[in-house]
């Protein structure tokens, strides 16, 4: 048997031996933006996984882009450094290649952890101002950001680059722009969000303007050869907010710019939206996109066995698959989805003893 999600797939220079991507997950655990042992942990893990490609979570590129006091971040030298050593120590003991999702937290910055709460920060707990394309709050428990201006934009585009060439020098594979779930970029796109009515804020041509501004100094940024993606919101779940056919014309506004793949999640733009919870629902957003820009898709959303994974390759609907929750579960959740697929990934050495060859024959199904 062939599996899909286990064939090989080539973005500009990188190539991966598989579909299977981990998905930028936050852990809320930096030091002013500096990684320290929980990363080394946590990612050195998931360089085993099976995965081809493992994703670092949403890294601010200022200080005052972070979601929480404890959000990975690429602003400072200390950052960086600590960045290349975890990439490091990553490609010493694992087999995935790493990207890294750079992003502006926007109106949703300057919040509590998750297990604080969640919410906006309160008075007492170093709260920070945050800024919006208008002063709309995230939510109640979030105070009015401060409307962007023209330098703040210029301001963090060039964080952008920055932190994307500080990714470059610190031995990254892939770029990844977070252009989803309520932050900076996506609360431009979003007509929920953006109420300007300056050149970035109006039609959809004017709402995707930033967004596109900070694509286009990026590529211009970073190697020719190495990939820059983007994760989008596929759909705002709200009346009124972004759809499925948004996305689609998004992303083919940013294939024109020097987009080489994009994520389709969906939701965040509001704290009272809340997502379908069926498995796989960004999967048809993701299937229409693929089929309407001809842009490298994947798909992430309650994806979670091996053959639901499968069959969203083997179908068509996305080129790739990120798994976040079910490889915390099943930190060598590629390892088992090749056993069930019939398909091989490669292992360290110290464990090539539970290969399935080995494994079978020692009697043990595989």
């Amino acid at each position: 048997m062939t599996s899909a999600l286990f064939a090989p797939l080539r973005l500009r220079d990188l190539e991966l031996e598989n579909r299977v991507v981990v998905s930028p997950m936050c852990q809320y655990s930096a030091d002013d933006g500096v990684a320290n042992d929980w990363h080394m942990t946590h990612l050195g893990m998931l360089a085993n996984s099976g995965a081809s490609l493992v994703v670092i979570e949403a890294t601010a590129v200022e200080r005052l882009g972070r979601i929480t006091h404890g959000c990975f971040g690429l602003y400072s030298d200390a950052c960086e450094d600590a960045l290349a050593r975890l990439l490091a120590h990553c490609r010493r003991i694992g087999a995935a290649r790493f990207g890294i999702q750079i992003g502006h937290a926007g109106r949703k910055a300057s919040s509590q952890r998750p297990w604080e709460g969640g919410l906006g920060l309160k008075p007492g707990e170093d709260p920070w101002e945050t800024l919006a394309p208008s002063p709309i709050p995230f939510g109640p428990a979030w105070p009015a950001p401060r409307s962007a201006t023209a330098e703040d934009l210029v301001r963090i585009r060039d964080a952008f680059v920055a932190a994307a060439q500080r990714a470059v020098r610190a031995g990254i594979d892939a770029i990844e722009l977070h252009m989803a779930h309520g932050y900076l970029l996506h609360s431009f796109v979003s007509p929920v969000s953006n109420q300007r009515n300056d050149a970035y804020g109006g039609p959809f041509e004017a709402r995707i303007r930033f967004p596109l501004e900070v694509l286009r100094a990026v590529r211009a940024a970073i190697p020719a050869g190495m990939p820059l993606g983007a994760r989008i919101t596929g759909s705002d779940w709200v009346e009124g907010g972004l759809t499925a056919d948004d996305a689609v014309a998004f992303v083919a506004a940013m294939k024109g710019d020097g987009l080489d793949f994009v994520c389709v999640s969906s939701g965040g733009v509001s704290a009272d939206t809340r997502n379908p919870t069926a498995p796989g629902y960004n999967v048809p957003i993701a299937e229409k996109v693929r089929r309407e820009t001809g842009v490298a898709t994947r798909a992430v959303g309650l994806i979670v066995t091996p053959q639901q994974a499968e069959a969203v390759v083997a179908d068509g609907k996305a080129d790739l698959v990120a798994l976040g929750r079910a490889m915390l579960d099943q930190p060598h959740w590629g390892w088992q989805a090749a056993r069930e697929l019939g398909a091989e990934v490669r292992r360290p050495l110290q464990y090539l003893r539970v290969g399935p060859k080995l494994w079978s024959a020692a009697g043990v199904r595989a």
